[in-house]
């Protein structure tokens, strides 16, 4: 058996938490742990434990440390891939002395959609490039179309669907105190070395193209502050939201990946454009998406965020913060004991990260 073959294999049960069963489409990580804490579970801390064994909490080092020099083009690495061929040209980090675009940030900014009749949640499509591509809205259940809401959308693992991920997006609905508006989006089919399923290959750039019509759709029909707009996912769909913040940064604030890779390779390959505040989790021993991808990930926020190379720890261990960071741009860097899958301090550690917003 090769060492591809084995890897397909071991990322299906992984994904899909199997134990003898055959290899077939997965979620993007172990059984409920890819969601976080059930909505429904007053519980979080407990539910977040129980999430998987496999997300063990490391234990950061006292006083500062020191991290490789952030780098601009680090692209990651060919073999830890669920999603397409790397390629040489790496995404650049947006220039940040030409008066571009950057991330949107201070007050409240209302959509068109405020004041706008009753939405419809629920699952919809919207024609993307003649394809009809498929999302969840869920609204808070006190929806007031006056008020602005925060918007966060959640993105699925290779052979993942939007219903699994808007069973609890990622756990953060019970840490939002009924007072987001969250998005899942519906990958297309795609294959590559590591499986097949339904994914974020950004092949012509239709991903990309989806959530900016979808964002722009939402813009006119709910309320949301669009000055407070963030992305999470694991695996893929970390992918994804290093993909967004890089061609949308001028649109979200703030991006959650987790276990991923990027931006800068295969159709990921633009320049980025604005800025965007970066929390990062990835295990040490994950062999589905690399260790080292992930770092490089972390490398290049850093870099594009002008941080130094000092860290401090933050909560919760074993994260740490970077020093320096340009104002209003964090990143934060999570490398904890386990393997491909969602950590169980992630929900709490995310919705802690994008409410300093």
């Amino acid at each position: 058996m090769t060492d591809r073959t084995m890897r397909a294999l071991l990322f299906a049960c992984v994904l899909a938490g199997c134990a003898d069963a055959a290899p077939k489409p997965e979620p993007e990580c172990e059984g409920e742990s890819c969601e976080g804490s059930s909505p429904d579970d007053a519980n979080d801390d407990d539910d977040e434990r129980d999430a998987s064994a496999d997300a063990r909490v490391g234990v950061a080092d006292a006083g500062k440390t020191s991290g490789p020099a952030p780098r601009r083009d680090a692209a990651p690495d060919s073999t830890a891939v669920d999603a397409g061929e790397e390629t040489a040209d790496a995404a650049q980090p947006a220039p940040t002395t030409d008066g571009g675009a950057t991330a949107p940030s201070g007050a409240v900014k209302s959509s068109a959609g405020c004041g706008a009749a009753m939405p419809t949640a629920g699952e919809s499509t919207i024609d993307v490039m003649g394809t009809a591509r498929a999302y969840i809205l869920t609204l808070p259940k006190s929806y007031d179309a006056s008020k602005p809401y925060k918007l966060v959308f959640a993105w699925h693992g290779l052979g993942g669907t939007a219903a699994q991920i808007a069973r609890s997006y990622y756990g953060l609905q019970a840490q939002s105190n009924d007072g987001v508006i969250f998005v899942a989006g519906q990958g297309l089919q795609t294959s590559n070395s590591v499986g097949s399923g339904p994914g974020w290959p950004n092949t012509n750039g239709q991903d990309v193209a989806f959530v900016k019509a979808l964002y722009a759709k939402l813009q006119t029909t709910v309320c949301i502050d669009e000055n407070r707009v963030f992305s999470v996912g694991m695996s893929y769909g970390g992918i994804m939201s290093n993909t967004l913040g890089c061609q949308m940064g001028d649109v979200f604030r703030a991006i959650a990946p987790i276990a991923g890779s990027g931006p800068g390779f295969g159709a990921r390959g633009a320049t980025c454009v604005g800025q965007v505040a970066t929390w990062l989790a990835h295990g040490d021993n994950d062999t589905v998406v690399s260790t080292a991808s992930g770092v490089a990930s972390r490398d290049f926020w850093a870099k594009a965020n002008h941080c130094q190379t000092t860290t401090v720890p933050t909560e919760p261990s074993p994260c740490v913060a970077y020093d320096g960071c340009d104002e209003g741009h964090p990143v934060t860097w999570c490398q904890f004991v386990g393997g491909h899958t969602v950590p169980p301090f992630a929900s709490k550690a995310i919705w802690n990260f994008f409410s300093q917003f």
